[in-house]
């Protein structure tokens, strides 16, 4: 049986060509294409192009060309099956089974896109043509919509007294029509009603851009009906799964790194015809995991812009808590507030394209300062009220799924809280004084970071426990002389205080003449030094931590070397390659 279109469509939208190919290939910029060495032919000068644009790779060396389910095919030995099982796990998609239930769902999924399609184009005619929208369309000047606007997002008027059920009525079936969501059935006047009668209506598209849902808005002073609605949620339509205009700014991912993301539908339009068209809206409720997710897939920075009241910061407050938990060291997401009684798009309306974005550089927040200064602000300063920030604070760290970033949002917590208790903190080694820091020295610290690997911050911490404890490690030099770093610097250290350890005794840390700099660096950046100070007297504690770190440079060290296997597998279909990964897989799956 034959895989969906829509269903293969998806997979391709989530997964960028580049993002799919530089799992095997060391791929380069160069303009608006990807370089490597192709994986087909051993060479010295790259020969293999990737082209996300278009979606496709070509090898100018063996004439190899395609889309990812070709390149996995190729590359891994796959049947086209074994690669869509393979490249939906990766694009964090459901496996597809074939069984009658999917066929059923496949035959519905076509009947009702089918129906918004039909409804989409003629309610996009209605407002273009129909002499009856006028008022309509003079709404939409007044908010500074023109024609190439409404056609682009494919903007559609519902008159008052709409009919277009009974045209449908004669393709598709009662149940049908009304599982869509677009209509309802009237107890008493016994008839089926349009749900967006006498509305402007905004398509809602999938990734691939398909409508599965309409948002409506009333255009006419009326105090009995809801501003917007949406349309209910279907088997084709989750809110918390989607976000308007996805499947347009998606495409601008290869071009830009961020991505803002806005309350409403107006506010979406208002900024792309004003030039910024990376934005997205979430769809009437509280941002989820799942779309942070999805934009993470596309964009590494996320700007959340919503509006400049109260209603807005407390949904941008829930938004942080809930997006937090996905944030990732390659990942970066920020708060814009706006001035008071301003949306996204009065404020670039009035201000213009440059003004917003220079707005953007200068006040954005990010998420972790944004969630701080709120509690902070919900503080004062006796010990009970202290101790429930930093409850507070402690349990929306320990939500982060990324361990690295949990550490440093953590760490971060804790100094700032420290700051504002300077007598709970006297005793400080000469070499660790702290001062206090600025927003802009806080944003910049945070911006560091993003600079160094997540194996580099590892290697840190270990570093940090051996220099703080080397009294230690004078007795039990075992414990650190097979440890495998990466970095360079961090090698050069390490080897020191080794040669050191064995050729003198009582040890300080004065005694190993270590680059100053890189001291310092490592003092500051070691993610592990506010756990390792709370236990500082517990040597337990402390070789337990030192474990704990061994273990994940020791599972980055097999990973490092299954990828370096499985790069070469995929060029030299080796058995003993094969068994060597297999062997290593085991040994990663005991450490």
């Amino acid at each position: 049986m034959k895989y969906p279109k829509n269903y293969l469509d998806e997979i391709k939208t989530r997964l960028k060509v580049s993002t799919v190919v530089s799992r095997t290939v060391n791929l380069k910029k160069r303009g608006k294409e990807f370089v490597g060495l192709s994986p087909f032919k051993n060479e010295k000068t790259p020969s293999f192009t990737v082209n996300d644009d278009k979606e496709f790779y070509h090898c100018f060396a063996t004439s190899e060309h395609g889309n990812i389910f070709d390149f996995v095919m190729k590359t891994q030995n796959l049947k086209f099956g074994e690669a869509v099982k393979f490249l939906a796990n990766l694009a964090g998609m459901q496996p597809y089974t074939f069984s009658k239930q999917d066929e059923e769902r496949e035959k519905e999924w076509k009947e009702y896109s089918s129906i918004y399609n039909q409804y989409v184009e003629f309610y996009h005619e209605e407002i273009l043509r129909n002499e009856e929208a006028v008022i309509a369309r003079e709404y939409l000047k007044k908010r500074n919509l023109s024609k190439k606007e409404v056609k682009k997002f494919k903007i559609g008027y519902v008159e008052k007294n709409p009919k277009f059920y009974e045209k449908l009525i004669n393709q598709f079936s009662k149940k049908i029509l009304t599982d869509c969501g677009l209509f309802y059935f009237d107890e008493k006047k016994k008839i089926f009603v349009e749900r967006f009668r006498n509305r402007i209506i905004f398509p809602i598209n999938n990734i691939s851009g398909t409508p599965i849902g309409i948002g409506g808005r009333i255009f006419q002073d009326n105090n009995y009906l809801a501003k917007y609605i949406n349309s209910p949620e279907t088997r084709f339509f989750k809110k918390g799964s989607n976000l308007y205009n996805l499947d347009l700014a998606r495409k601008l991912s290869n071009k830009i790194d961020h991505v803002y993301l806005v309350e409403g539908y107006m506010d979406v339009i208002g900024l792309a015809k004003n030039g910024i068209e990376n934005v997205v809206a979430n769809l009437g409720t509280s941002l989820t995991e799942k779309q942070i997710l999805v934009l993470n897939q596309f964009f590494d920075d996320i700007i959340i812009c919503f509006d400049g009241d109260e209603s807005g910061y407390k949904a941008a407050l829930r938004a942080a808590e809930s997006s937090i938990k996905e944030l990732k060291p390659e990942k970066k997401i920020s708060f814009l507030f706006l001035p008071e009684k301003e949306d996204p798009d009065s404020f670039i309306n009035k201000n213009g394209m440059e003004a917003f974005t220079k707005f953007t550089k200068e006040t954005k927040v990010p998420i972790h300062i944004f969630i701080f200064n709120h509690y902070m602000k919900q503080t004062i300063n006796d010990p009970s009220s202290m101790a429930i920030f930093e409850k507070t604070l402690r349990s929306i760290a320990n939500t982060i799924k990324d361990n690295f970033i949990k550490k440093y949002i953590l760490e971060y917590f804790l100094e700032q809280i420290s700051l504002l208790t300077p007598h709970s903190n006297y005793r400080r080694k000469k070499f660790y004084n702290k001062k206090e820091k600025s927003l802009k020295t806080t944003q910049k610290y945070f911006n560091e970071t993003q600079s160094l690997s997540p194996i580099e911050l590892k290697e840190f911490s270990l570093l940090y426990i051996v220099l703080n404890n080397i009294n230690i490690f004078q007795e039990n030099r075992y414990l650190i002389e097979n440890i495998k770093f990466f970095t360079k610097e961090n090698k050069i250290v390490l080897e020191k205080v080794l040669n050191e350890l064995k050729t003198k005794n009582n040890l300080k840390l004065d005694d190993l003449l270590l680059d100053s700099q890189l001291v310092d660096k490592i003092f500051k950046f070691a993610s592990i030094k506010h756990i390792l100070n709370n236990n500082k007297n517990d040597q337990q504690k402390v070789l337990e931590l030192l474990e704990e770190i061994k273990r994940d440079l020791k599972n980055y060290e097999l990973e490092y070397r299954i990828e370096e296997l499985e790069s070469k597998f995929s060029k030299d279909l080796s058995e003993s390659t094969f068994n060597e990964i297999r062997e290593l897989k085991k040994l990663q799956n005991i450490n």
